[in-house]
């Protein structure tokens, strides 16, 4: 009998604590598959998960302290600037498949003609955190504007602009009238939703040039903006291809 009550109980103890940690794990409500934690009721970056869990026990301290929880401060959004490129983030970056899974930056590859004051040229690469390249150029690599300068700007892009970016770019170009600006872009940024068509729309006219990237322009990349260590770039199979089929999407919009 003795064996039987012992055996009884553990299981039992066993049943509550699985319940009481179904009640915990509810109680948490974990992020959905996809999503990032929660900071502050803002989802935070994956770069910025040790900050969220500081953030969490920081609050959870002042909790049982009956205190208030002080809003945490996030690091500062950090663009990347250079000269050229490692020649892996280009083949993976700019690589103009439809769909682009696992490439959540930007890279901005940026020619500047200035007349008399010289070339300019470089690359900008975020990570749509926070402020994105095209944002940055204007404000680290060309942050004055001289009205009596003409500026001739050709951006090679991984991704064309969102919609945020393509208004605020219509509006530098309509502001700066020696401004001209021609983006070339390997792929098109979630071109079906009809706020990226409408920025689409606007900047180009706004006088902006948009266009696909070809081969010739990623083998013109690839030779001018990575460190490519003198070896010749080779257009993936379906390069051609792609770039037809985000060309006439691009034409469609833009009609």
């Amino acid at each position: 009998m003795a064996d039987r009550k012992s055996s009884s109980g553990s299981r039992l103890t066993v049943r509550r604590k699985e319940k009481a940690e179904n009640e915990a794990k509810k109680e948490e409500k974990p992020p959905k598959e996809g999503e990032k934690p929660e900071v502050n009721g803002k989802n935070a970056p994956v770069e910025n998960g040790e900050a969220a869990a500081a953030a969490a026990s920081a609050e959870n301290g002042a909790a049982a302290n009956g205190d208030k929880p002080e809003p945490m401060e996030l690091p500062p959004f950090e663009i990347i600037k250079g000269d050229r490129m490692d020649p892996f983030f280009f083949k993976f970056q700019f690589k103009n498949v439809e769909y682009s899974s696992g490439r959540n930056k930007t890279f901005l590859c940026y020619l500047v003609d200035q007349g008399s004051d010289g070339l300019l040229r470089g690359y900008i690469e975020d990570e749509h955190v926070g402020g994105h390249a095209e944002e940055a150029f204007f404000q680290q690599v060309l942050p004055n504007y001289d009205p009596a300068c003409k500026y001739t700007i050709t951006w090679y892009m991984s991704s064309s602009p969102c919609a945020a970016c393509a208004g605020k770019l219509a509006e530098v170009l309509k502001s700066r009238k020696s401004v001209r600006l021609a983006i070339f872009s390997a792929r098109l940024f979630e071109w079906e939703e009809p706020e990226i068509q409408a920025g689409l729309k606007a900047l180009a006219a706004a006088g902006c040039k948009l266009r696909m990237m070809k081969p010739l322009d990623f083998t013109y990349t690839w030779d001018t903006f990575v460190e490519n260590d003198e070896q010749q770039f080779t257009p993936w199979e379906d390069c051609q291809e792609n770039y037809e089929y985000y060309q006439d999407k691009l034409a469609d919009i833009l009609q």
